[in-house]
């Protein structure tokens, strides 16, 4: 199995070095071919160039068996797919077994959103500790700006201009994009700044906006947490995790006007199609609003 963790390890660095993807997208593809090459430890497979189509679609049977999201099999299918074309372009294998095999279709769920009043109560927790007000500052613009949470925790010092109201995000493929935020994101932003200096008192030190308790960068899991105690503190059933907001940011901005082109480019899509759902979601609170209203609903 010499030749097949060569084969892995350097479409890793391939990953990393050329294409640039983040830890978490390279954590996931490494977890997903790991997955195949037990597969092909138990059906006695012992080079990348020997699996066939049949054997594709056998590994592809046996996630289905475990009754997992079409979702997960889409990634894990796309990942081993992109992993074979990267081993043709370097002349380790002569065929791709994943090519034919077929995606299945991802199940179009509405994302879910909060409606403005059910965020009033979110904004209006009154925590002055040092935590309290890094906390308002992320939930101000999550909301604000409706960026993604990585693109949040990635957020530097360096990236915000608070003379024009606008910050440099580094998105999804090396795109970065500039993105406005209101006075609301922008009075918080500089409430908190104080605070950071003496939450990183005792740390190294770094340039990231939003800090941890120990003065660390804070991570995604670290922002999950952080929203799921603003809503324990304003005593809300509803659940709440960072891409809600965002969710919720695309949604007003459409309810209220905007057109597509607009908050395509405020999310960092690359197609509009990513950005149409939203459209769907809007028209659903239309039909809502109509039939709670008219009397001849």
């Amino acid at each position: 199995m010499e030749s097949v963790n060569n084969a892995v390890n350097s479409y890793m660095e391939y990953l990393q070095v050329e294409k640039n993807c983040s830890q978490y997208t390279i954590v996931n593809y490494r977890r997903d071919i790991d997955e195949f090459l037990n597969f092909m430890n138990e059906h006695k497979i012992s080079e990348f160039g020997t699996v066939e189509y049949f054997d594709a679609r056998l590994f592809l049977t046996s996630l289905h068996e475990r009754k997992l999201a079409k979702k997960t099999i889409a990634r894990k299918t796309s990942s081993l797919r992109s992993l074979y074309k990267f081993m043709m372009r370097e002349g380790m294998v002569k065929e791709n077994p994943f090519a034919l095999v077929s995606l299945p279709k991802k199940d179009h769920k509405l994302p879910r959103f909060l409606y403005e009043e059910d965020l009033e109560p979110l904004f209006n927790v009154s925590d002055t500790s040092l935590l309290g007000l890094r906390d308002q500052a992320l939930l101000e613009l999550l909301y604000g700006t409706g960026i993604r949470v990585s693109e949040c925790c990635d957020l530097k010092l360096k990236d915000i201009d608070f003379t024009i109201g606008t910050m440099l995000v580094h998105g999804k493929g090396r795109k970065d994009r500039y993105v406005p935020f209101g006075d609301y994101a922008k009075d918080a932003l500089q409430t908190y700044m104080s605070s950071r200096k003496q939450l990183m008192k005792n740390s190294a030190a770094h340039d990231y906006m939003f800090v941890n308790s120990k003065g660390g960068p804070l991570t995604p899991r670290g922002v999950r947490y952080i929203l799921d105690q603003i809503i324990k503190k304003t005593a809300n059933n509803k659940s709440l995790h960072p891409h809600m907001l965002r969710h919720s940011f695309a949604t007003h901005l459409l309810n209220n006007g905007a057109d597509l082109r607009t908050v395509q480019e405020l999310l960092g899509h690359s197609e509009i199609s990513s950005t149409q759902i939203y459209t769907h979601v809007t028209k659903e609170q239309l039909k809502k609003v109509y039939q709670s209203a008219h009397p001849r609903a």
